[in-house]
């Protein structure tokens, strides 16, 4: 087999000669078959654009590589990224999809000229998501259902995609296939096979370094020392990595608990509004919390109409509405009221005992008056709690303490959420429960009223570009032991919250009846 062997299954695809200097330049909608010199042009022209650098680079893992693609450059070349585009379409012409959508931010350019040179409707993904205008994570015309290609410029470990796939899967789209100019060999392809996705490369890395290495612009010794990088240094799954930086090892499956239905525990539960919460759930059937994570005291209102017929909880975060006054609390009560939900917001306090009987009952916000269910850390101490139980529980509220959190890298975990979970135990009149990822694995078992509630929570596994790590329903409710899923952007962020919602609160109960 010759060094361009890997090269020349492409060439029988892609259009009319590439030359940087031809007169006559090449259209994308052309389809004549390229030639294997062609081809060689191509690698060569992204080496001379400094594409493809060979040196000792720093990557985002911290390791030092010899070779560094950097195809943010190509969009200053049109006839350079026109030919990306075109040997792109030929790996991919006889695939079957609706739509494509390119990685943010590299890929986009090379979608788009895709779309334009040969037809193709095309969505885009925002990595940052607006908090004004629409604020949709996929822009353009789609609909639940269709199948979408994802577009990227390359992979090493398939975790720019995933993270991509994520948020094309809350829109109800399906994504069988990516394609990608340039796999790096280091995993990317055995990663998104197992998450489902078939990947289709332009070249291997290894395959432009034969080209390269045959004009004599790398070194035998260099083209060694990229080859044997690449051979030491394959990827961990992204996915995997991201569940174990959250997760606390797993109780085995042979010693898992059978689950209490929620009836029965509201009659063990020392805590007025935990047994009001358990049966509601109960007499509802439901253990679905949505997070109103928006930004205006209308939106927040409007979103608990749309979802309070599927909810035990509506969580709230007061402080990033755009206003407050006591007829907004007054309003968002009678809906709690007319869905039979109860009320959580999400205040997460940790200062001192003093400090925090002011927050909770006083300022602009006057929490106590309207919340159901508040939240602290223990961080300063269990003098927190005997704060706000002085404002909440004459008020008949509860509250929830922080044992773990959902976010990479949390410091609440291990040692310090035994401590929370043993002062939890103490102060049982008020503390109803707790925020938590995997109760099932604590050592200190909670008494059976306690009730424990997991943020973070959607139809698939994965993580976003924040550190926000992400758990099925049934995971959380199942071999995790949680009581309550939260919910945030997974039903937010729909086309339709109340059948998203309705989606979330089917699954959730099917996974809470599977475990009676």
């Amino acid at each position: 087999m010759g060094p361009l062997a890997p090269l020349r299954a492409v060439a029988g695809f892609v259009s009319k000669p590439f030359r940087r200097g031809a007169s006559a330049r090449t259209r994308a909608t052309t389809k004549d078959p390229m030639t294997e010199a062609e081809v060689e042009d191509l690698v060569l022209a992204l080496n001379k654009i400094g594409a493809v650098k060979f040196g000792e680079f720093k990557l985002k893992s911290g390791l030092m590589s010899p070779v560094y693609v950097d195809l943010r450059v190509i969009v200053s070349y049109p006839d350079i990224l026109e030919q990306v585009s075109r040997i792109m379409y030929a790996q991919i012409k006889n695939v079957k999809f609706d739509i494509m959508c390119g990685v943010p931010y590299t890929a986009l350019p090379i979608s788009t000229c895709m779309s334009l040179g040969f037809g193709l409707p095309m969505v885009m993904r925002r990595k940052e998501v607006k908090d004004y205008g629409t604020k949709k994570a996929i822009e353009g015309e789609y609909k639940a259902g269709q199948t979408c290609l994802i577009v990227e410029d390359l992979v090493t470990s398939g975790a720019s995609v995933l993270e991509t796939l994520e948020t094309l899967k809350v829109e109800k789209l399906v994504v069988k296939d990516v394609v990608v100019l340039i796999d790096r060999e280091q995993g990317g392809p055995q990663h998104l096979k197992a998450n489902g996705l078939n990947l289709h490369a332009a070249f291997t890395l290894s395959a432009l370094l034969k080209v390269l290495v045959k004009h004599k612009y790398v070194s035998d010794e260099v083209a060694a020392k990229v080859r044997e990088f690449i051979s030491s240094n394959q990827t961990a799954d992204p996915t995997a990595k991201a569940a174990a930086a959250v997760a606390v090892p797993l109780p085995a499956p042979a010693k898992a608990v059978k689950r209490v239905p929620y009836e029965e525990r509201a009659k063990q539960a020392k805590n007025a509004l935990a047994k009001k919460c358990l049966e509601l759930m109960a007499r509802k059937k439901t253990n679905l919390s949505v997070a109103a994570d928006v930004d205006t005291a209308e939106e927040m209102l409007a979103l608990a109409e749309k979802v309070g017929p599927y909810i035990c909880v509506f969580k709230t975060h007061v402080d990033i509405f755009d206003k407050w006054d006591a007829s907004i609390a007054n309003r968002l009560q009678e809906i709690a009221k007319k869905h039979d939900f109860l009320i959580f917001e999400d205040r997460k306090f940790a200062d001192i005992g003093n400090t925090v009987v002011s927050q909770y009952e006083g300022g602009i916000y006057k929490i106590a008056d309207w919340s159901d269910i508040t939240n602290a850390h223990l961080v300063p101490g269990p003098g927190i709690i005997d704060g706000l139980k002085s404002v909440g529980l004459p008020k008949g509220r509860g509250c929830l303490l922080l044992a773990e959190m959902s976010s990479k890298g949390t410091l609440a975990a291990g040692e310090y959420t035994e401590t929370v979970a043993k002062i939890a135990e103490e102060h049982a009149d008020f503390v109803m429960g707790f925020i938590c990822t995997n109760p099932a694995a604590w050592k200190f078992r909670p008494s059976p009223g306690m009730i424990f509630m997991t943020p973070g929570v959607q139809l698939s596994e994965g993580g976003d570009a924040l550190g926000q790590q992400y758990n099925t329903p049934a995971a959380v409710l199942g071999p995790r032991g949680s009581d309550v899923i939260i919910v945030g952007r997974g039903v937010i962020k729909a086309k339709d919250p109340a059948a998203a919602a309705k989606e979330y609160r089917d699954a959730g109960w099917a996974a809470y009846t599977a475990g009676l």
